[in-house]
């Protein structure tokens, strides 16, 4: 054997390692994808479940919510009508407090009327004793 068959009986040798390393490589790595791959598929899978229970679960959340919303809907329309019912209440109120202020107002002045009436009445009161009793007084002296 020459040095360039020698050489090239070594160089194939290599490559056959190469070539035997490259598929031991390609081997591991494909485990390797293989194990990511299903990994993978597992969490989709949980993911698509977890998926589906949530809009179950929002599904029912959204009925409730629902029911919820026509229940406030109606106590709402009956508070509105039993508002409405009261309201001329409400009404009446406000006028009676109106005739109660006008009729403290109007007793008010009545009684400051009456007061004025009554200290005229007393000096009309005084007035009238002084006369009856200058009336008496004049009577009783004998005529000149």
């Amino acid at each position: 054997m020459s040095g360039s068959e020698l050489a090239a009986l070594i160089a194939a040798v290599a490559f056959v390692v190469f070539v035997i390393v490259l598929i031991y490589f390609i081997t591991q790595l494909n485990k390797n994808i293989n194990g990511a791959v299903s990994r993978v598929n597992k969490l989709l899978d949980e993911t698509n479940k977890t998926v589906t229970i949530l809009t179950k679960d929002v599904d029912v959340l959204l009925h409730q919510t629902e029911e919820v919303l026509t229940t406030t809907n109606a106590l709402l329309e009956d508070v509105s009508e039993k508002v409405e019912t009261i309201d001329p209440l409400f009404h009446a109120v406000a006028d009676l407090s109106e005739s109660v202020s006008d009729l403290n107002r109007s007793s008010r002045q009545m009684a400051s009327k009456v007061g004025i009436v009554g200290k005229n009445a007393a000096t009309a009161t005084v007035a009238s004793k002084a006369a009856k009793t200058a009336g008496r007084f004049f009577k009783r002296k004998p005529s000149v």
